[in-house]
């Protein structure tokens, strides 16, 4: 038509596509040892005690355990196959089979615990988030630490006064403590190598001890503890979060005060005096200003936490899960966290995924039998020995084999239910071994460097060679043991527990 405008030729604008590269997610080696291992197992005949049934979930579960120590790939990515296989083979199926004795394949995701492990970390969040746990730090240091004993003792308290609410030993101590520790040893020019005994070495395995220390006082300090709670549940014990906290109470701040101190003696820093670490935590404090608001709520709406957690257990028979969902119910009222943060944490949502899926297993191992025919195994090799002797080599046993894992998840997963069903079987009171077990899982993280928590940060820092971390962190966990086996021990016969 004339006058009309020139129609167009050029074709429509598409979106550009990004090249996908489609590879391998792991390494070959790494996954095809824990498949081998599994299928071996696999076709094993197994023993008359056993089914079929419990000796394949058993090479599933050994398999999932040894991919998870190859780092074969992400932790949550071993237990989604691990879940598959479980369905596809009918170990664990998602509907109930014709005898209704099946555990089913997504049982671990209505676990309570789970969730009490998964709203914490969101809470975990608000805290660094807001920068409280870094105020509250900073404040200890600022009033302790004129002396380097001082400035640990600033950050046992700290960390002490956190724990509850973070569970995560990474958080805590490589998210929080750490930088603190940083700024000490570069105020004072020590750094790795000449200088690291100057103040970095001392620090760096100090924080590490303390946050061991402080993971293992409470429920909710450490992802793996929740995990011990639901496997104890399985032999019929029932771990509160008071009753863990009652249990750790004595042992943990003798711990706290004791142990820094020996690592003072055994492994001392050449400085003494730290007034310029002092004046830092001051200036930044300062620089931080007055408490904010959402500071102030978060503040209060941790004292409720452990208000509804001690007293809201003991008087109400409020849940610990219960009482998390109302603490994250205020952050999401008042804004400090929006449900964009909940959803976008991906931490938490990675390690509720895993952790569901490795309840479940530990379940199926439990009621097909597996775990009562390896604690009769173990009980039957202590035959003869008084049952304070034998959980005794149990509890040593099980807190040295840390050096073989690098993560408390494998640890636990592979090895607490069984030790726990052994201990039972030895006639070890219940609730003592269950509690004493659960509380070396975590004691024993500060043996490597690579055993967990702020580890990996502390020691990458470069102020300690691997012999030195070793040797002083064994030297230590002697003392450690017997703190928690006299002390501990102890206090939970005082308890009635035992």
């Amino acid at each position: 038509m004339s006058g009309s405008a020139p129609t167009s030729t050029s074709p429509p604008s598409v979106t550009p596509r990004h090249a996908v590269e489609v590879k391998l997610a792991f390494d070959w080696w790494r996954m095809a040892v824990p498949v081998a291992v599994g299928l071996l197992i696999w076709i094993i005949p197994h023993p008359a005690e056993l089914d079929g049934r419990g000796w394949g979930m058993l090479a599933l579960f050994v398999a999932t355990i040894v991919a998870v120590i190859a780092k074969a790939m992400p932790m949550g990515a071993v237990t989604l196959i691990a879940l598959i296989v479980g369905a596809l083979t009918g170990l664990t199926p998602i509907s109930q089979n014709a005898d209704g004795d099946a555990v089913l394949m997504l049982s671990g995701f209505s676990n309570a615990t789970i969730w009490l492990i998964g709203i914490a970390m969101f809470l975990s969040r608000a805290i660094i988030k807001t920068g409280l746990g870094n105020r509250i730090a900073l404040f200890f240091v600022a009033k302790l630490g004129k002396r380097m004993m001082g400035v640990v003792y600033g950050i046992a308290l700290a960390d002490l006064i956190i724990g509850p609410a973070i569970p995560s030993a990474s958080a805590r101590g490589g998210g929080i403590m750490y930088p603190i520790m940083q700024s000490i040893a570069d105020t004072y020019d020590s750094k790795p190598g000449p200088t690291a005994r100057r103040a970095g070495a001392f620090l760096a395995l100090a924080v590490s001890q303390i946050d061991t220390i402080v993971c293992t006082m409470f429920l909710t300090a450490m992802a793996g503890n929740p995990l011990v709670a639901s496997l104890a549940a399985s032999q019929g014990v029932e771990i509160s979060w008071t009753t863990w906290f009652i249990g750790a109470i004595v042992p943990g701040l003798v711990s706290l005060v004791a142990l820094p101190y020996l690592l003072y003696l055994i492994y001392p820093p050449e400085l003494k005096k730290t007034p310029k670490m002092a004046e830092m935590a001051q200036r930044e404090l300062r620089a931080m200003g007055p408490m904010t608001k959402a500071e102030w709520v978060l503040a209060l709406d941790f004292v409720l936490l452990i208000l509804l957690w001690t007293v809201g257990d003991l008087a109400f028979g409020i849940p610990a899960t219960v009482s998390a969902f109302v603490g994250l119910a205020i952050v999401l009222v008042s804004s400090i966290m929006t449900w964009r943060d909940i959803i976008g944490e991906r931490t938490a949502w990675d390690t509720m995924f895993w952790f569901a899926v490795l309840v479940m297993m530990a379940n199926a191992l439990n009621a097909y039998g597996v775990i009562g025919w390896l604690s009769t195994m173990i009980a039957g090799s202590m035959s003869g020995l008084s049952w304070p002797v034998a959980f005794l080599i149990l509890f040593l046993v099980y807190f040295y084999t840390r050096y073989f894992f690098a993560s408390a998840m494998a640890h636990i997963s592979a090895m607490y239910l069984a030790f726990l069903a052994a201990a039972l079987a030895v006639g070890a009171p219940p609730l003592l071994a269950a509690l004493g077990l659960g509380y070396c899982s975590t004691l024993s993280m500060s043996l490597t460097q690579y055993a967990g928590g702020p580890g990996p940060a502390l020691y990458g820092s470069g102020y300690n060679s691997t012999g030195q971390w070793w040797g002083v962190s064994f030297l230590v966990s002697l003392a450690s043991l017997a703190i928690w086996i006299v002390i501990g021990g102890g206090w939970l016969l005082l308890l009635g527990w035992g």
